[in-house]
């Protein structure tokens, strides 16, 4: 998505940038317009107006997330032509990852954070990144001590029964999506809340070796389901 808005001389341009971790939450609109909200709210107090806006569905993981993100790129030579800022709701909404921050600065495109405010300057968003690079591996340390725990107590994870479970009707189904869900939703469930994404979820399931209900890759989509099997499941206990 890219709008484009003239600027009018009284107030300064600036470049919009608003990101989504995954396709779902791209065509649901979930996170963009909380994002869009917070923007709209700092250009207003603060004097800018929106020149464009780049709205992006892509992970902020990875040496080459810049090279997957085309929208991000398209914002960095706009501001670069306009010679004004980049602006993004929150730092995580550009990355997690130090080195890609100070990658992203040395563009020579400055970022501003609309929740620090339009002062907050370079050295300040490498201590927030830095935090941010650290709170991402306390959660993944989290994960590997609660799943530990879990092997230690004879907790099983995954569906070793694949061909049984295929051949048992929809209610049957049903049941044993449920278990599965009830057995895996305490270990997603403390990353969400900690802020992780869906996709980081999947990713961190993955490479700790826990298979999905069949045995294969995870996605954002199934931690999705199992999320919300969970919520459902809990709901019910309490009626």
């Amino acid at each position: 998505m890219n709008q484009t808005q003239p600027a009018t001389d009284a107030a300064k341009p600036i470049i919009s940038y608003l990101r989504v971790s995954t396709a779902g939450q791209g065509k649901s609109g979930l996170g963009i317009d909380a994002q869009r909200a917070a923007v709209s709210r700092f250009i207003e107090a603060e004097g800018f107006e929106i020149a464009a806006e780049h709205v992006e569905v892509e992970t902020g993981k990875g040496s080459d997330a810049l090279d997957r993100r085309p929208k991000l790129a398209a914002a960095l030579a706009e501001g670069r032509r306009l010679k004004c800022a980049v602006v993004v709701a929150k730092l995580d909404r550009l990355s997690r990852d130090v080195a890609f921050i100070a990658a992203l600065m040395a563009s020579r495109v400055p970022f501003i954070v609309a929740e620090l405010g339009a002062t907050a300057d370079p050295f300040t968003l490498h201590i927030y990144a830095a935090l941010a690079e650290k709170e991402r591996a306390v959660i993944s340390a989290r994960t590997k001590a609660a799943l530990a725990a879990a092997k230690a107590k004879g907790t099983r994870l995954g569906n070793p029964n694949i061909e049984a479970a295929g051949a048992k009707g929809a209610a049957s189904q049903k049941a044993e999506a449920d278990r599965f869900a009830a057995n895996v939703f305490p270990f997603i469930a403390p990353l969400r809340a900690e802020g992780a994404t869906l996709r980081a979820i999947a990713d961190i399931l993955d490479r700790q070796g826990i298979a999905t209900a069949r045995s294969g890759k995870w996605f954002a989509t199934q931690v999705a389901g199992i999320l919300r099997r969970g919520h459902l499941a809990a709901a019910s206990a309490t009626v």
